[in-house]
């Protein structure tokens, strides 16, 4: 579909609309010049004329029709086909050699003459074939000592434009990039790591575009980023720390091209000594004589001629780190039992303590300080209305003898012939006559209420905790 913009020309009311743009044919193919016109005006004639030219020469006659009958140049009528009723102009096959202006020139006769006429430029375009890209030099470049042209190569098209890409991405002038003028040749100046990538040509022209093949350039550099690592072990830093009895893989790697040689070098006191050739390097931990040994791998590129190394430590433990850690956790869980044991204990000690003094002294209290209707409550229970009620193993009872600083104390403890009061009333009539005087019927409460205190003392937890 052909974008036209109307080109008026106005003569009399004839008006001709023709490409206002240039036309690409393809070499071999055929070409169609749209051209239409119309009027207000009666017409007894139309003629139609077609020109062609080419830069700086005279226009040649090609065709031409009056009242729709053609009339051809005999040299080109089996190449030129006027298209009626309008005034469209067919070639085919369209040739490098049909490049250039095409003149169409319509008159109208009618009460006069009427005529207008337009010029189309027509280019003719072979299409592009798949380039394709060579590399200079081929055995590639040292970074920062080389430097690498591409070159792209068509072998068929016409008018072609030419476009580099990397990494599918357009490329752009920079610091180290340089193209030719035309762009078909690309000059990176220094080569670096970084140019390394996938390089392709893009070929176009106005009627094709084809790609050519990803080349990748060559470039030798390294060695980078140089470390080792264990499988086992811990690893901090430049130490690695093993178990002894552990046998435990080193692998030594940095980024290069071509790959690095390695070597293992083991430094002992003031001496050093190649131990091993390749990445690995196999370490027995029951084998080293000392609890730590010194070790530096080396890496040499052979083409670009650098070197790097890096210098580890391997400390050789009876209990390796993960032992360690475990028996850390152990330790913490072992410090925090200790604590709740110990506070337990301390808490024990002073319950203990608490219940040792402090009881004696509220019994104390208790029974001197209670007041004397407190004891008459307890007259009904005296110990000595039923026999079951007074059975049990009583404690001996002492009071200070006030008047000669003598004590008495008694027992009494339940037989078979028990006589249920006889034995009690002997004997708290002997622990009352030491009792300061005091009304006799008081007496008597006082003393069957300790009693009484005491048994219930005896039968409580306290008693038995002290016990």
């Amino acid at each position: 579909i052909w974008l036209q913009i109307s080109l008026l020309c106005i003569c009399s009311a004839l008006k001709l609309t023709v490409p206002s743009h240039t036309i690409h044919g393809i070499e071999g193919q055929p070409l169609h010049l749209s051209v239409d016109y119309n009027f207000n005006a009666t017409a007894s004639e139309i003629q139609i004329i077609w020109l062609f030219e080419r830069s700086q020469s005279n226009p040649k006659y090609l065709l031409g029709s009056v009242n729709q009958r053609v009339v051809p140049d005999l040299e080109y009528q089996h190449k030129f086909t006027l298209m009626p009723p309008n005034a469209s102009l067919r070639i085919n096959p369209l040739h490098l050699s049909d490049e250039g202006n095409y003149i169409v020139k319509v008159n109208v006769r009618g009460n006069g003459t009427i005529a207008a006429s337009q010029k189309i430029q027509v280019a003719v375009d072979v299409p592009v074939t798949k380039p394709t890209v060579h590399t200079e030099p081929s055995s590639g470049v040292v970074e920062y000592v080389g430097n690498i042209t591409l070159k792209c190569i068509v072998d068929r098209g016409t008018r072609v434009a030419y476009q580099w890409m990397k990494n599918g991405k357009r490329l752009h002038a920079g610091p180290n990039y340089i193209f030719s003028s035309n762009n078909a040749t690309l000059l990176i100046v220094p080569a670096v790591k970084e140019d390394i990538g996938n390089y392709s040509c893009l070929v176009s022209n106005p009627v094709s575009a084809m790609e050519s093949e990803i080349i990748a350039p060559t470039i030798y550099y390294g060695p980078y980023g140089l470390r080792v690592k264990s499988d086992k072990g811990l690893n901090i830093g430049a130490v690695f720390t093993v178990d002894m009895g552990q046998v435990v893989l080193f692998d030594c790697s940095a980024d290069s091209n071509p790959p690095n040689t390695y070597s293992w070098i083991q430094r002992d006191d003031n001496t050093t000594q190649v131990i091993k050739y390749g990445p690995h390097l196999e370490v027995v931990s029951d084998k080293v004589a000392q609890k730590t040994m010194d070790y530096m791998c080396c890496a040499f590129n052979n083409v670009t001629g650098k070197r790097d190394e890096t210098h580890f430590t391997v400390v050789v433990t009876s209990v390796g780190l993960e032992k360690l850690a475990q028996k850390g956790k152990s330790l913490s869980s072992l410090a925090v039992i200790t604590g709740i044991s110990l506070f337990l204990i301390l808490a024990m000690a002073f319950l203990f303590l608490w219940k040792r003094y402090q009881p004696h002294k509220g019994i104390n209290m208790f029974m001197f300080s209670r007041a004397e209707a407190d004891y008459r409550k307890a007259q009904a229970f005296s110990g000595h209305e039923s026999a079951l009620d007074d059975f049990g193993i009583y404690e001996f009872i002492s009071f200070p003898d006030l008047t000669s600083g003598s004590r008495v104390s008694s027992q009494s403890v339940p037989g078979p012939d028990f006589v249920a009061g006889q034995d009690m009333l002997s004997t708290v009539y002997e622990v009352i006559q030491h009792i300061p005087e005091q009304p006799e019927q008081d007496h008597q409460h006082t003393l069957c209420l300790c009693l009484i205190d005491l048994i219930l003392f005896k039968s409580s937890p306290v008693y038995h905790f002290l016990a």
